[in-house]
């Protein structure tokens, strides 16, 4: 039986034009072997499994070839080539800088460097994972990276350049190793299955390159893994079922109860997927990744953004005709606040499912909005009040007398109704005809802003009144009630908070408070400002008597009540 060799290593590339990926580097290493401008060091940096290693070694077989191809490439037939590929040259030597980190083995290095090369004309030293060598190890090699031998070229690779001291940087030659792309990862995926005789799906092969992350090892050793779990034919469901990935029917399906309006399927689905062993997190990040990925496949510039296969392509396509972008936008906002929420939620799976009825009311609010239009109109005379349904194809227009529509309100509805964003209203107020004699239109000066002044106990009362329009679940109304404003000038009034969370939640509904409050206050002027309670503020509020004082500035009554009954504060 023969020896099982991984695909990682088997169809590792051994000339520039196999490798993947990484052209703009190959061809200037080409250009630079072709023109004889060979630098003394090299550093190739970048994720783990995109090739610098490989690079490498081809390069430095490359350097030696004595018969080298028209396209600069080695000729795998001198004795140079056949001992580089038969891993007995003394030209190339590598050097695993993750366990050979110390000064006496840097200082070793530096002995070896002096002996020249037996074949060829250059001896090439590759230092591995270079970023592991220790400080004294970097400061040993420095005079001999800045002035090596002629025959000698160093090459480093690492994947952290940050924690390479500038010194050993500004002495080399750095190329930077990109990512590889998914259609790239999968286009070599289809070539070794080919060589190995195994059948694939192709929108399998997509997870596996997402599943890669870029780098060309992981995508083939998540290849053999699926190969000894499918045999030789790969197919799309073996793959999510190997690599426990949540199949896109369910981000699918779910997008379309959101547009339904269907909460309970919504939070069915969810419900199996938790029992499929899925986390929260992952399923409420997939989701958001989904919505983006239909939103890029409503416009033909920015599709090439999506990195899937033909056939899943097709049927985000065809999703993305019956999503409106606006309700792509507002279901992108409500999943990515339920991501950065997700770790400090006690609740998660109730954090989650909330997100999900969230979602599904966006399509119901939408036709709320759009049916307000075709509600049944009273028109009020002196004798009764009749209501007539307005058709599509019926126009009632009253023969001689003007009408205005005007809203009925009463001493109740004085404070505006507030309502939160993918909340819903149980209140609506009825739209009535009234007649007039005569249409009098609008005069320019009542588009005015308004300007009427208002005391700081005007202002208490309207901020306890938004407080009022909150639901009692919610933490932020208890938050808003126990931060009271305090007027700093005629039309600007200051809230002190602890923290910049708490100044953050402010800033997020602090339209939604203005605007209540320039209607609650009959004046369009009024500014809010939020600042964060110093140090010693802090440590001040923290007295019996700082927290009466507080309480009492926001009610008088409070300091009416202790002196009439004699109280004390302890």
């Amino acid at each position: 039986m023969d020896n099982f060799i991984v695909s990682a290593r088997k169809y590792r590339p051994s000339t520039f034009n196999s490798v993947v990926g990484q052209s703009a580097l190959t061809i200037t290493l080409k250009n630079a072997i072709k023109s004889n401008h060979l630098a003394h060091a090299y550093l190739f940096c970048g994720p783990r499994g995109v090739g610098k290693t490989t690079c490498a070694r081809i390069f430095a077989k490359t350097i030696n070839c004595q018969n080298l191809t028209a396209d600069s490439e080695a000729c795998n037939e001198c004795e140079s080539c056949v001992s580089f590929n038969e891993q007995r040259s003394y030209n190339i030597h590598e050097l695993d800088a993750a366990s050979n980190n110390g000064t006496d083995d840097i200082k070793s290095l530096i002995d070896q460097v002096r002996i020249p090369p037996q074949i060829g004309k250059y001896s090439v030293y590759i230092v591995d994972e270079v970023h592991m060598l220790s400080n004294a190890a970097f400061n040993a090699f420095l005079k001999t990276l800045e002035e090596p031998p002629a025959h000698a070229i160093f090459i480093l690779a690492t994947t952290e350049k940050h924690k390479i001291i500038p010194t050993i940087l500004s002495r080399c030659q750095i190329y930077d190793f990109n990512r590889i792309s998914v259609a790239d990862t999968v286009a070599y995926l289809q070539f070794v299955a080919e060589k190995e005789g195994v059948t694939v799906d192709i929108n399998g092969l997509n997870v596996v390159a997402q599943k890669s992350d870029g780098g060309m090892r992981d995508a083939l050793s998540i290849f053999d893994q699926l190969v000894s779990f499918c045999g030789n034919n790969i197919t799309y469901q073996g793959v999510i079922d190997n690599l426990n990935v949540l199949d896109y029917v369910y981000y699918f399906s779910l997008v379309d109860c959101f547009l339904k309006g269907e909460v309970n399927k919504s939070l069915l689905i969810f419900n199996e997927v938790l029992n499929k062993g899925f986390d929260g997190h992952h399923f409420i990040t997939g989701l958001s990744s989904h919505l983006r990925d239909v939103l890029v496949s409503k416009d033909v510039e920015t599709i090439i953004l999506l990195e899937v296969g033909a056939g899943i392509g097709a049927r985000y396509k065809l999703q993305a005709l019956h999503c409106p972008v606006d309700f792509l936008f507002q279901a992108l906002k409500i999943s990515n606040d339920c991501d950065i929420d997700y770790r400090l939620s006690k609740n998660k799976r109730l954090l989650v499912e909330i997100t999900l009825i969230r979602l599904c009311l966006l399509t119901n609010e939408k036709k709320k909005t759009l049916m307000d239009d075709v509600q049944p109109i009273a028109i009020h005379s002196n004798s009764a009040t009749s209501t007539i349904p307005i058709h599509d194809n019926i126009n009632i227009v009253p023969p001689v007398q003007k009408i205005m529509v005007t809203s009925k309100t009463s001493a109740a509805d004085h404070a505006p109704i507030y309502q939160r964003p993918g909340s819903i209203s149980i209140t609506t107020s009825s739209i009535v005809l009234e007649k007039q004699e005569t249409y009098q239109p609008k005069k320019p000066e009542e588009l005015v802003e308004k300007n009427e002044p208002f005391a700081h106990e005007d202002l208490i009362i309207a901020w306890r009144q938004f407080a009022n329009t909150i639901p009692e679940q919610g933490r932020i109304r208890s938050f808003i009630l126990g931060n009271y404003p305090q007027l700093i000038s005629k039309n600007e009034f200051e809230i002190t908070v602890s923290n910049s969370l708490q100044e953050k939640e402010l800033n997020r509904i602090q339209h939604e408070i203005l605007s209540f409050v320039h209607a609650y206050l009959k004046n369009s002027l009024v500014k809010m400002t939020i600042r964060i309670m110093e140090e010693n503020e802090k440590q001040r509020v923290n007295t019996n008597e700082e927290r009466f004082r507080i309480m009492a500035g926001q009610n008088s009554a409070l300091n009416t009540l202790r002196i009439g009954l004699n109280l004390e504060i302890d």
